[in-house]
């Protein structure tokens, strides 16, 4: 700590300024998730379209796409879909064989964003 001290006061004193390492700026997208929606009943087994409001994507998005299931505040390991283009809208998924119950979905890109709660029929135990 003395040192960092000492360096930024001597630099200081000489006039000069130590440079903060350049980070590229990066856009965050957060497209709001439509479908699926509260309300919506899906069916273990089918296929359905998730989809979001693709109508203002940033010009670079840095990161990957993923979606994933999620059940009340939890993320579940649950891997829907991944590595499609977040500038598309939708992607099919296949519902999975899980307990029924209410889950939503979250969307994974720049940055994570979760559909509204919806019933799953899947398997009874």
């Amino acid at each position: 700590m003395f040192t960092k001290t000492l360096a930024a006061v001597t630099l200081g004193a000489l006039g000069m300024t130590a440079a903060a390492p350049t980070r590229e700026a990066r856009d965050v997208y957060v497209p709001p998730v439509l479908y699926p929606h509260a309300g919506t009943v899906w069916f273990s087994g089918q296929k359905h379209n998730v989809t979001w409001d693709n109508s203002n994507p940033p010009k670079s998005i840095s990161n990957g796409a993923f979606i994933l299931l999620r059940t009340g505040t939890f993320e579940t390991p649950v891997v829907l879909a991944h590595g499609f283009d977040l500038r598309a809208g939708r992607v099919e998924v296949t519902v999975p064989e899980v307990i029924t119950g209410n889950f939503s979905i979250v969307l994974f890109g720049d940055s994570g964003n979760w559909s509204d709660d919806f019933l799953i029929n899947g398997v009874d135990f």
